[in-house]
């Protein structure tokens, strides 16, 4: 090759490769780098079967660098921590100033902000860059969410826009999110928001398959019908299609072979922590994970079913099967609009806290398509966040308000139904209560305030004056006792 590429990517497992022949695909010429040089190969082929892509392989990092033109732009989408850093050093090593690293990696996002600083120090420009849509989302269009050096993106922008997911009436699924680490703490988000949905869908099966006794070609029916309503999304469509697949290593359905263990890498216990930090309520991510985490002990779940026997309780009220499904439609639904409000209320915390100006209608826009929420959902999100920016929680935006309160029965029956048979559905559930928490003016918080108060004089407000009080609540009930 004589001419120098646009554009070069390091790190070619699945994700990397992908998301180069996608780059390649659309027109950029793209060098590609991997440290184990096998990977580099198989790129290269990959690229002249999937149509003579202008691909360029190299097995050292110093030929890499020099054959894409300059100012240099290299991606780098390798395993987050360590293996970062070492890249950026092997990389580094023969860029100058003015070149740029942009990490697509799931990292956190202190980490970018180290980097940024670290690079800038040198000349060298940064941007951490979230990817979402997996495999095929990397390949044929992803949902993109760069941070960092505005600079940096401003090189790029006319790749990222023709790479990303492109979704008629919104455009293409990436914009510049803000500065530091706003781009990957956004991908984090987005994760734990993931988290969420991927439970309630369990919950929602659950209680369809364990109370309602449907098959897996019910539960098939069941989710693609759901899949053209106000729940059609990738999700969904993909809970469809597990439910519809045999098991090609024996009789059945492929989905009850299934180990109930479910893994994890970090991202959504990152964006529990992160709730926690901010002090800001996400009891439906939180559930969620807590249902990964107990989904882990099943040696000890199965023991405990000797102990407490069969999960499901019997004796439980007969269940109408068409009334079932509309209920479990509509609780789904109205959890998942907690969820997401509470996804969205980390981000504005964050975002405060930070001063990163994230735009939520924005960010729900580009989440639209070739990520794993992608979901015609997140254009009401986007259309309530233009209404009103500032909204203080997606609950109170008109339009979502009148959809909780219109399935709200339904969404009880769920709950209690799942409570009298023993189905538990933690994130239905905490959604239910956090909807319940948030539309009351008043909680049962003033006895806490008062116990703490007693025990720890921690000062307590009045509701009819002004200033702390302290009460000595000890000394007033010992006398009494008297």
């Amino acid at each position: 090759m004589a001419a120098l590429t646009r554009i070069g990517l390091a790190g070619l497992a699945v994700m990397g490769q992908n998301l180069a022949l996608n780059i390649a695909e659309k027109g950029f010429p793209i060098s590609v780098y991997n440290r184990t040089t096998s990977k580099v190969d198989e790129t290269v082929e990959r690229a002249r079967l999937e149509g003579n892509l202008p691909l360029y392989g190299f097995h050292d990092p110093a030929s890499f660098i020099q054959s894409i033109q300059k100012p240099r732009v290299v991606i780098m989408l390798v395993k987050a921590g360590a293996p970062v850093d070492q890249t950026i050093q092997t990389l580094s090593a023969h860029m100058e100033k003015g070149d740029c690293i942009i990490d697509g990696g799931n990292e956190w996002y202190e980490n970018t902000e180290r980097r940024e600083k670290a690079m800038n120090e040198l000349g060298l420009l940064y941007l951490g860059m979230g990817v979402s849509g997996g495999e095929e989302g990397a390949r044929h269009g992803p949902s993109l969410m760069p941070g960092g050096s505005y600079e940096a993106y401003q090189r790029i922008e006319d790749i990222l826009l023709k790479v990303a997911a492109q979704v008629p009436d919104s455009g293409p699924c990436v914009t510049y999110i803000g500065t530091g680490g706003s781009g990957n703490f956004v991908k984090m988000v987005h994760n734990g928001i993931e988290y969420g949905d991927m439970q309630l869908i369990a919950e929602a099966y659950d209680v369809l398959r364990s109370v309602g006794k449907l098959s897996n070609e019910e539960l098939h029916a069941v989710f693609s019908e759901w899949n053209k309503g106000e729940l059609l999304s990738f999700l969904i469509e993909i809970t469809a299609d597990i439910f519809s697949i045999k098991d090609d290593k024996g009789e059945g359905h492929l989905v009850d072979k299934v180990l109930d263990k479910t893994g994890m890498k970090g991202t959504g216990k990152w964006t529990v922590q992160q709730a926690a930090e901010l002090s800001v309520a996400a009891p439906t991510i939180e559930a969620s994970l807590d249902s990964r985490f107990i989904s882990g002990l099943k040696d000890e779940r199965v023991e405990a079913s000797k102990v407490f026997g069969p999960g499901i309780l019997t004796g439980g009220p007969e269940v109408n099967k068409a009334q079932l499904i509309d209920d479990v439609r509509q609780a789904l639904y109205a959890s998942k609009i907690c969820s997401y409000a509470q996804g969205m209320n980390i981000l504005k915390a964050k975002s405060a806290e930070k001063d990163w100006g994230l735009n939520l209608g924005e960010l729900a826009r580009i989440w639209k398509g070739g990520c794993i929420i992608r979901a015609i959902f997140l254009d009401r999100i986007k259309k309530a966040y233009d209404r009103n920016a500032n909204l203080a929680n997606l609950l109170v935006d008109p339009e979502f308000a009148k959809e909780i309160l219109d399935r709200q029965a339904a969404w009880r029956r769920v709950v209690s139904l799942a409570i009298n048979y023993g189905v538990s559905t933690p994130g239905m559930s905490a959604s239910l209560a956090y909807f319940d928490s948030y539309r009351r003016d008043r909680l049962p918080a003033n006895l806490v305030q008062a116990q703490r108060d007693y025990f720890g004089a921690h000062t307590y407000e009045r509701t009819d004056m002004e200033g702390a009080f302290h009460t000595e609540w000890f000394k007033i009930a010992q006398k009494s006792k008297i």
